[in-house]
Order: C-alpha cells, then structure tokens, then sequence
C-alpha cells in the first residue's frame, strides 16, 4: 500500500494551515550532539528565538498548539501560549527521533564510529540509527497526531505544532504523500524556524519550509 493511501490528507475547501514549529536552541545543537529523545534545555539564546518566532507566529491568530512534551519543544510552545492565551497539547507523539546509541554523540563521533550507517541513512535507506527508529516508525507515530488535531479546527483555521527537526522532515513527507525514500530531500529547519502546511484541492501542500517570517501570499501563474 502506499504512503498516500495509508494517509488521509485534508478535506478539500476547509482552508486549514498547519505550522510546525522547530523548538529554540540547545547546548547540543551549539555542540552538533544528537539529542534524539534526551531531554535537553533550551539555552538562553534559544529561550530568545523562542520569544522572537512567538510574537510573529502570534499574530497569525493561531486556534490550537499542540507540542512533544520534551522541554525544549514544551518550552518553545509556552512562549506561543502565554502571548495567546492558548492551552498546550503535550504529547510522546511528537518527540524527536530515539536513536540509541546515536544520542549523545557529535555529528563528528557518530561519522567515526557509524559511518556505513550514517552513509546508508543519508542514501534514504531504512536504517535503525544507533538501533532506535525508523524514519517511518516516528512518521507513523507524529503524522496522525498532526491529522487529529488538524480536524478539529475551524474553516481556515491553524494549527501550530511544536516539535524537532527530524520528527517534522518525517511528518511532512508523510503528509505530502511522498516516498520515504525522498524525505530527506527536505532540507532541515534551523532552531526555531517552521514549514508551513497548507490544505488545498488534492490534500496538503507545501506553502513554506524552513521560515523565519511571516508567510507571504503567493502571487503568480502556480497558486
């Protein structure tokens, strides 16, 4: 079966906007240590973007956050909630990649150590990395929650989801019904930056990636 059929994409001319949102800097992103799903703080440069994307993303009147319980997402969310007055979903769903023996080891260690792994990853081959999971497994986990939640809102409402880099690449190919194979051709978010998720009349598409500023209209030929 394939990826499209096992997952349903949204219901044509409800208009909904989904955002997710990577979580502010860590002293292992500074370090390019693999956090996976140990639960590292927000530095106070992160807790900074984190107050600097809220303020923006406030102002797109969002209807409903929903956030990994992990603190570097759960706090990155309470910066959103607290400008408006929403209430946090916190959710095991949205937690970044476990990679096992992978998590705590620099981009540099992990290359020495597991070369023929990372190698076989970075091909788009189905690889438990340091053991953990499957790119598809965390889709499988992350993706419906995303759905669920996106259901509930009103016509052109928006959702902003609060989670990690690796989990939104995987929920985002997922959603666009693409191969699992081709996830990677989504570049990564930087702290603190979103895609967003857009719902038009064949299921979701891909409005922006990797953004740091408020969505612009699209104004041409394609939209």
């Amino acid at each position: 079966m394939s990826t499209t059929d096992e997952v349903p994409t949204g219901k044509p001319g409800r208009g909904r906007r989904v955002i997710l949102w990577r979580h502010g800097q860590t002293s292992w992103n500074v370090e390019r240590r693999f956090q996976g799903t140990t639960d590292v703080e927000l530095t106070e440069a992160g807790l900074a973007q984190a107050r600097r994307a809220a303020r923006l993303l406030a102002s797109l009147k969002p209807d409903a956050i929903v956030s990994s319980d992990l603190k570097r997402a759960a706090n990155t969310a309470a910066e959103l909630a607290a400008l408006t007055g929403l209430e946090v979903n916190h959710t095991e769903a949205l937690r970044e990649t476990y990679a096992g023996v992978w998590q705590g080891l620099t981009h540099e260690e992990i290359i020495t150590r597991y070369g023929d792994e990372y190698a076989a990853w970075k091909r788009g081959e189905p690889v438990r990395r340091g053991g953990g999971e499957l790119e598809s497994e965390v889709a499988d986990r992350a993706a419906p929650i995303v759905l669920r939640h996106a259901e509930k809102l009103p016509e052109e409402g928006t959702l902003v989801v609060v989670s990690h880099g690796g989990t939104i690449r995987t929920t985002i190919g997922r959603l666009l019904g693409l191969e699992a194979r081709h996830w990677e051709s989504l570049g990564g978010l930087s702290n603190c930056c979103w895609s967003v998720l857009g719902e038009g009349a064949r299921g979701w598409r891909l409005l922006e990636h990797n953004a740091g500023t408020l969505p612009e209209p699209v104004l041409g030929d394609d939209d």
